[in-house]
């Protein structure tokens, strides 16, 4: 099938939410205490567990939109909306924008972009 533009768009933001995460995961790990706001080693391996599980998640996500797949599409979409509530969630609790601002952003702007009719019809389900 061939893949149209907007969706390999789709999975480029894909890739790139899995590369934040991946960052994420490091920081959490320890292994990264110079990016962000904090100047101390941090450990905790709850919060790594969870961020290296978002990766594989959108890393699949990635490759379910490289190949087109209807599920993909839904999946990207429930993701995304997801995203935006544990950001918003991240927030209100306390967290610092400067954490979730690239993920805020990505999210709204794949929400916003799948559900466009060309990408629908691209997947086949309009």
């Amino acid at each position: 099938m061939d893949r149209p533009i907007g969706v390999t768009i789709l999975a480029a933001l894909a890739v790139l939410l899995a590369v934040l995460n991946g960052i994420a995961t490091l920081r959490f790990l320890g292994f990264l205490p110079f990016i962000g706001p904090l100047d101390i080693r941090i450990f905790n391996l709850w919060y790594a567990l969870l961020y290296g599980l978002m990766t594989y998640i959108w890393v699949w996500v990635a490759k379910m939109l490289w190949e087109v797949n209807p599920q993909g599409w839904m999946f990207l979409a429930v993701i995304a909306v997801f995203n935006l509530c544990l950001d918003f969630v991240i927030l209100v609790t306390g967290g610092s924008w400067f954490d979730v601002n690239f993920s805020v952003i990505i999210n709204a702007l794949i929400l916003i972009y799948v559900m466009l009719p060309g990408v629908r019809e691209a997947f086949g389900t309009d």
